[in-house]
């Protein structure tokens, strides 16, 4: 094989060596000589041996646990707070170039914003106003990476670590919530029903007969149970006929 043949040879390695090829969700910032050059792929693309150099960066969301961090609220409770975050890379060439590492350098602001934020708030709101928190987290975040081609998406809220004599305060607090609740249910109950009972009173008072039938009625519900004794007094209206009658017969044999 001459020198020619071993020639070939190596330029056909070389060029085998400098082909890449990139997935559809992945970009290759490359640079020639130290220089930046271009942002490839996805695809196939020459990457010369010796002259150029890659970083590869993936533009798929991702999803970052933030560690718990230590928090103390607005109304001095300390408390463990843990999230996650959903970002992705939508300029390639700023993630490389702007900052030395997106993903540590991210995790990092994200766990001081959490603290910083949650601070701003009592433990009540922390608890009821997730969502408005996790909006504002969101927008600060992605504020601060937006010069870094990084776009935040969305952060939320995991768990909310409370002591355990906050957890009995909270406890104690929701329980008398409820009874005061069921108190106020009760008397709206009992108001309603002397309103109910007042008026049905009116009505039975405008008739003669009302107050009887009702008395009446009564006696046959009581009569239902026939293992106890009842004592009632009877009305003298229902002996006036009677008594009229009576007295009218002894006035006449008088």
């Amino acid at each position: 094989m001459g020198f020619t043949g071993i020639l070939i040879i190596v330029l056909v390695l070389i060029i085998f060596s400098a082909i890449r090829i990139l997935k559809e969700y992945e970009r290759a910032i490359v640079f020639r000589l130290g220089r930046f050059l271009k942002v490839k792929g996805p695809g196939l693309f020459i990457l010369w041996p010796a002259i150029d150099k890659m970083d590869k960066v993936g533009l798929r969301v991702i999803t970052m646990d933030v560690p718990p961090q230590d928090v103390i609220t607005k109304d001095n409770i300390s408390i463990k707070v843990n999230a996650v975050a959903y970002f992705r890379v939508f300029e390639p060439d700023k993630a490389i170039l702007e900052v030395q590492d997106y993903m540590y350098a991210t995790s990092q602001l994200a766990q001081t914003t959490l603290r910083s934020v949650l601070g701003e708030y009592e433990l009540d709101d922390i608890l009821g106003k997730r969502e408005k928190i996790n909006m504002r987290l969101q927008k600060i975040i992605d504020t601060q990476t937006d010069p870094w081609g990084i776009k935040v998406s969305s952060v939320e809220i995991k768990h909310v670590d409370i002591p355990q004599d906050m957890q009995r305060a909270i406890a104690r607090q929701a329980e008398a919530e409820r009874e005061r609740r069921a108190k106020v249910i009760h008397a709206e109950g009992e108001l309603q029903a002397a309103d109910k009972l007042n008026r049905a009173a009116k009505i039975i008072s405008e008739t003669s007969t009302g107050i009887q039938l009702r008395f009446l009625q009564t006696l046959s519900e009581i009569a239902t149970e026939k293992n106890s004794t009842t004592i009632f007094p009877v009305p003298i209206d229902l002996f006036a006929p009677f008594i009229k009658k009576f007295s009218k017969t002894s006035n006449e044999k008088e």
